[in-house]
């Protein structure tokens, strides 16, 4: 035969596992928290960090925000003296968007394609458009993500490493595009 408890006999039950589990939860907390500061800082500089050697580090160049502006105000100033309305993308040699600036009028499309034609740019080290070539030879290239192999972007280099790229779209053509970011990428210099 079963046994059934009241409705007050569970909630009593019930009120006094929370309460048990409350008072375990807060318990721990509040004594971690009341432990001496020196326990804790003892348990913190037990394990020290690992030094790296030399011979497993880089050391790499990056283009500063302020730089990255310069040239995007530069493609921007560009394509408006041509009455293009383009957005400009620029990207670190990781990939990560640095700024994206998109100019008045330039449709909703060109914000994601400036930002892959950059990426695309810094990835290969080379312009857009040259890669667009080397989809005849290996057409799954395109599949990669990220990328755009479309005319319009641009690396940026130090000495002949590539440190950033400039990514330009919304021109009626890659061509245009690929201009307008070879300007910005011209105003680095």
């Amino acid at each position: 035969m079963k046994k059934t408890l009241s409705r007050r006999a569970r909630v009593a039950t019930g009120g006094a596992v929370l309460a048990a589990v409350a008072a375990g939860t807060f318990g721990t907390v509040a004594a971690n928290a009341s432990a001496p500061e020196s326990s804790r800082d003892a348990a913190v500089s037990a394990a020290p960090a690992a030094a790296a050697g030399k011979r497993d580090t880089t050391t790499s160049t990056h283009l500063t925000i302020d730089a990255a502006g310069k040239a995007a105000r530069a493609a921007l100033k560009a394509a408006e003296k041509e009455g293009r309305r383009i957005t400009v993308a620029v990207v670190d040699r990781n990939g990560n968007t640095i700024l994206t600036m998109r100019g008045d009028g330039a449709g909703p499309q060109s914000y994601e394609s400036a930002e892959k034609k950059a990426y695309t740019a810094v990835s290969w080290n080379a312009p857009t458009s040259e890669l667009e070539g080397r989809l005849e030879n290996a057409p799954n290239l395109k599949d990669i993500p990220g990328t755009l192999f479309l005319g319009g972007g641009v690396p940026v280099t130090a000495g002949k490493t590539p440190i950033a790229g400039i990514g330009v779209a919304g021109a009626p053509s890659g061509a245009l595009d690929e201009k307008f970011a070879q300007a910005g990428a011209a105003a680095l210099n």
